[in-house]
């Protein structure tokens, strides 16, 4: 009778007034048919009626046929285990994802995570066994942590979890009354909850198991090991050679032909032979016995079995090793996804098993923020975000927003820079007068016509006289110069301006117009006066409003008897605006070589090379040309390009307030705008060093280096490191040179009789050489000697570098020809 019939004949033979029998006690078999995975559930019962799944893992055989025995397992447990014992563990609170806003660094935690966990142990080795025992567990992680009498926390252990037993809390409901922990010398130890730390994945319904991979994984897991050892009994097993060869032995002799036969031998040392066998008299034949489609279904079941085991553990192939096939890009990707998906979350589910030890607002966190595959998306942000920025689609410190940067908050990082010309865009009227291209609306909002401002004349620069008069109207805080001459007429009201005036002298003019009966008075007088403040110098109400409104101008110049000196605003206005500029330039430049480093036409005929075959001719020992990855004249260039349209706005903005200072005249002398051009081939030359010195650590790294990634670490960290000072050299020596220069052209442009002064700015910092020329005036054109060298105003890029870089001198214009 067939085995399948006989439970239920035995079925039909019991009485049916016989008690039913007790079920079978519930078992759970962590191999249901050696494989993997939990096919009954069993255990113990808490207060819930959950089942302890956990309680049948077995994880000593976990250890040795799941981990020890199968190689894409070990890789992924590896590759996961291997981050969490590398990376840091920081305290801190605040912040965002990447990095806290506030650290601790002296904490019980710190030092057994990150140095020694117990005698044992050093804190690397501790996170590397806890990470794996997640892994691989399905009970989960127990860290004992032991205090001393003081109350701090001095060690932690990791206890096996086979040896662990969860006790219910049956009766306050607490999940957990204390653990027992089994020793390996048999004795029994409760631990309180308190002093245990018990980390899992989460199962979905049970609170009291975890989850693992393993298990997920389990039949691919057999089947992979399984096939392996197929195929190694098959091969010490097989009787096959290579081929067989059939020929006549009729007249050999048997001692020669058994000496034959025995060539057909099994095992692996012998495969491959040719074997002759006879075949009758005057035959001859050959037969092939190269494998067949059953051997090769092992391939297709090894492949299969390795991508499904990853997948369960979410580990790409190339994480573990193997990254042919794949691009940058996708390999790239590939890492990214892992950080993100797998290694993270992971990451994050054991620093939270360690939050109940720290204050609410404190918490435990991997450090991350050294990791180069987290940064896949931002960099990809940042490329996209810079691609907007040269359209004109954001201004710079949107593009330092996305970049993670502080934002500069200067009227030239706020604008919109529109290519190709890269004319600015401001974001409001107030950056519009800081640009040189509006009023300076210093009454609140955009002046307009009426009472409470007056729009400039057509084609009135922004820096004339008459810009002088219509901000001195759009003041609300105080009376204009009208309503003082009329209040010292004894007249009732302001008086009205004619609307065709478009200079100061036609305003006070149109003043002086209203009188047509009364004959001078003190109120004319005044307005004399204050006409005449160029020569005489009057404390009238009247006078001292037309000074005022000379003086609300942005360009600060002084009046023409005191001459003409530019203002630390000016330097530092355009010093900002070079320094985010540079910024923005670096950044791009810094992820052009990246990916250079990483282009395969750049790394073909080097080591770094990666050969597809044997024969790939392309792999050889050889350097990278660093000067080509570098390539510094292009980088020159664009400089160059990039703040000359910069420069030549400050310049050209420079020599109108100079010019209107000394002659009354906004006319911008050539010589201004090739100051400009000139300081920012300059800054292309620094550039040019900068990229050297670059070259020359890639040059030097690579006898050290064993892949492209070491170089790109290199690269990372000249530029974190040289960067900043580069920078902030570019954009005060840019500034110095530009703005002293343009002032020096408009001042020589304005005639003969102008003289300048030299000023230091009385610090620490200011050189002997230059202490020597304070206060030296020379006439204009004529230049200062010192050191031997000449300087034609400071911050000349023609003079000598050691008396121009940090240079923060200045000149005083005087157009007085006694001076």
């Amino acid at each position: 009778m067939p085995r399948q019939f006989l439970p239920a004949l035995r079925g039909l033979l019991v009485p049916r007034s016989a008690a039913p029998p007790h079920p079978p006690a519930e078992t759970k078999d962590l191999l249901a048919g050696n494989a993997y995975v939990s096919m009954t559930y069993a255990g113990v019962t808490n207060v819930w009626g959950t089942p302890g799944r956990a309680d049948g893992w077995d994880m000593e055989r976990v250890i040795i046929e799941g981990y020890e025995r199968s190689i894409w397992t070990f890789k992924s447990v590896e590759a996961i285990s291997k981050h969490a014992s590398t990376l840091p563990i920081q305290i801190g609170r605040g912040g965002d994802e990447r990095r806290f806003e506030e650290t601790l660094d002296e904490h019980p935690l710190l030092k057994l995570l990150n140095k020694k966990a117990n005698p044992l142990e050093t804190g690397d080795v501790f996170k590397k066994r806890l990470s794996a025992q997640l892994l691989l567990s399905k009970k989960g992680v127990f860290i004992e942590k032991t205090y001393s009498r003081g109350g701090t926390l001095v060690r932690l252990d990791l206890l096996p979890p086979d040896r662990v037993q969860i006790i219910p809390d049956d009766r306050n409901a607490d999940y957990v009354k204390h653990f027992e922990f089994t020793d390996y010398s048999g004795q029994v130890r409760e631990l309180l909850p308190k002093h245990v730390i018990w980390i899992r994945d989460p199962h979905p319904t049970d609170p009291f198991c975890g989850v693992t991979p393993l298990e997920a994984a389990g039949l691919s897991i057999d089947l992979d090991v399984k096939a392996r050892t197929y195929n190694i009994s098959f091969i010490d097993r097989d009787a096959r050679p290579g081929g067989i060869l059939g020929i006549d032995l009729e007249g050999v002799d048997p001692r020669e032909v058994e000496r034959i036969q025995k060539r057909l031998a099994p095992g692996a040392h012998n495969a491959g032979e040719l074997a002759l066998v006879g075949t009758g008299p005057g035959g001859m034949n050959y037969v092939d016995t190269a494998a067949r489609p059953r051997e090769m279904a092992y391939e297709t079941l090894s492949s299969t079995s390795k991508e499904e085991i990853l997948a369960a553990f979410g580990v790409p192939e190339s994480i573990v090793g193997n990254a042919s096939e794949r691009t940058y890009a996708n390999a790239d990707r590939e890492e990214w996804n892992f950080w993100d998906h797998t290694e993270l979350p992971h990451l994050n589910l054991i620093a939270s098993g360690f939050d109940p030890d720290l204050d609410d607002e404190w918490t435990v966190r991997f450090d991350t923020s050294g990791v180069k595959a987290l940064e896949f998306p931002r960099r990809q942000a940042r490329e996209e975000a810079r691609k907007e920025f040269e359209a004109g689609l954001i201004t710079i410190d949107e593009y330092r927003e996305i970049a993670g940067r502080p934002a500069f908050g200067v009227a030239q990082s706020r604008a919109l820079w529109i290519s190709p010309q890269k004319a600015p865009v401001p974001a409001n009227p107030q950056d519009a007068a800081a640009l040189g291209l509006g009023p300076d609306p210093a009454g609140g909002g955009t002046p307009g016509p009426g009472p409470a401002g007056a729009p400039l004349p057509p084609g009135a620069s922004p820096d004339t006289a008459a810009a002088d008069v219509a901000a001195a109207r759009a003041l609300s805080s105080g009376p204009t110069a009208a309503a003082d001459v009329a209040a010292a007429r004894a007249q009732s009201g302001a008086l009205a301006l004619p609307a065709g005036g478009s200079t100061a002298a036609d305003a006070v003019a149109a003043a002086r117009a209203a009188v047509t009966e009364e004959g001078p008075g003190e109120a004319a007088a005044d307005v004399d006066r204050a006409r005449a403040t160029q020569d005489t110098a009057v404390s009238s109400e009247a006078a001292e409003d037309v000074a005022a409104a000379r003086a609300s101008v942005e360009t600060k110049a002084l009046p023409q008897d005191d001459g003409y000196e530019v203002t630390d605003d000016d330097f530092n206005a355009l010093s900002m605006a070079v320094a985010a500029a540079v910024t923005a330039l670096l950044a791009r430049q810094e992820g052009v070589i990246l990916a250079r480093l990483r282009a395969p036409k750049i790394r073909k005929y080097t080591r770094y090379w990666e050969p597809e075959n044997d024969a790939d001719v392309r792999h050889v020992d050889a350097d990278l040309d660093q000067d080509r990855v570098v390539s510094a004249a292009r980088w020159a260039e664009e400089t160059s390009q990039t703040l000359t349209p910069i420069l030549q706005q400050a310049a050209v903005a420079t020599a109108r307030k100079v010019g209107q200072a000394l002659t009354g005249t906004d006319t911008v002398p050539p010589a201004a705008a090739a100051a400009a051009i000139v300081t920012a081939a300059y800054a292309g030359e620094a550039i040019t060093g900068f990229l050297a010195e670059l070259a020359a650590v890639l040059r030097d790294a690579q006898h050290d280096a064993k892949e492209v990634g070491d170089l790109e670490h290199a690269v990372v960290s000249y530029y974190h490191s040289a960067e900043p000072a580069l920078i902030a050299r570019v954009a005060e020596t840019c500034a110095v040179a530009t703005i002293n220069g343009a002032a020096d052209a408009a001042a020589e442009h304005a005639g003969p009789d102008v003289v300048r002064t030299w000023v230091t700015r009385g610090d620490t910092r200011v050189r002997p050489a230059h202490k020597a020329l304070d206060g030296k005036t020379l006439p204009v054109g004529t230049p200062y000697t010192v050191d031997g060298a000449s300087l034609r105003y400071p911050g000349d890029p023609f003079a000598p570098i050691a008396l121009t870089i940090n240079c923060r001198c200045r000149l005083h214009y005087t157009a007085d020809p006694k001076e």
